[in-house]
């Protein structure tokens, strides 16, 4: 039970870290997701392809903010 414990002391403390690190790059990757990449990472993904992945989804949701934003103002201008 120590072992497992001490393990995921390990764990938080290396999260903790690359977090820090992520926050002076301005990645703007919570612990959350960025426990996941790091688990994907461990488990095989390519990290470079991961990052192309984050890129995308990340300009992904602000092109549909943008244009749900849009489409609110378009809306809004209707009902006037």
């Amino acid at each position: 039970m120590a072992d497992r414990t001490e393990k995921q002391a390990a764990a938080q403390q290396a999260v903790d870290i690359l977090h820090e690190i992520s926050t002076l790059l301005n990645c703007h990757l919570d612990r959350r997701t960025l426990s996941i990449c790091i688990s994907m990472i461990e488990n095989g993904v390519n990290p470079e392809a991961l990052a192309e992945v984050v890129k995308e989804l990340r300009n992904e949701g602000q092109n549909m903010q943008l244009e749900a934003a849009a489409a609110a103002a378009g809306a809004s201008s209707r009902r006037r």
